[in-house]
């Protein structure tokens, strides 16, 4: 696995690292956000809820919530494309990456860094110019590289202590939706995006 810049820490270095987003300038977060190419996603804990639910022949079942659906189409509207990195896979996540029109669909590797690297290499881009959204500690390695990192409230504490922003919302509720709104606000492009769902009075 790639050495990440959080891929050595121990579990108390996280702990005691901090949130890092609120010490950025208002101008560094526009200039890191007008820098994104793409926004990934973990699935477990981010796009759901973080249970696993099996059907009576085995398959898994996921509950994606529709709010998020429309961020990450908002996202693809603004420029920015998107895609899931995921260690799971399953039909239920290809169907929802199939009808949501994702750019990227990376699951089923439990080499989540590797994955990436080679995400970036196929994509011809830099960790610099991605920004992810991660819940648990295989994600780590891979908020520590990229140019803005994300986590649902209910992340591992580990995980919270080493993402730039930590989400207001849950996994499975919203979060992935506030990250886009978050990014979207910084690039200066919320409000056009808006203006198509809304009308004069």
């Amino acid at each position: 696995m790639t050495s990440g810049v959080y891929s050595s820490f121990s579990l108390t270095e996280a702990r005691e690292r901090g949130h890092t987003l609120t010490q950025l300038s208002n101008q560094e977060l526009t200039r890191r956000a007008l820098d994104l190419e793409w926004l990934l996603t973990d699935v477990d804990g981010v796009l759901t809820d973080g249970r696993l639910i099996y059907g009576p022949r085995g398959e898994s079942l996921k509950a994606f919530n529709v709010r998020d659906g429309l961020g990450l189409k908002l996202a693809q509207r603004a420029g920015i494309k998107v895609g899931i990195l995921s260690s799971r896979s399953s039909a239920a996540l290809s169907r929802r990456a199939n009808e949501l029109g994702l750019d990227a669909l990376m699951a089923g590797s439990d080499e989540k860094e590797s994955e990436f690297d080679r995400f970036l290499g196929r994509r011809a881009t830099s960790p610099r110019r991605v920004a992810y959204i991660g819940d648990d500690l295989p994600d780590i390695p891979i908020l520590g590289r990229v140019g803005l990192a994300f986590c649902p409230a209910d992340a591992a504490p580990e995980v919270r202590a080493v993402a730039h922003l930590v989400l207001d919302r849950v996994g499975g509720r919203g979060a992935v939706r506030e990250a886009v709104e978050r990014l979207l606000e910084a690039r200066g492009q919320w409000k056009e995006m808006i203006s198509s769902f809304t009308f004069e009075s």
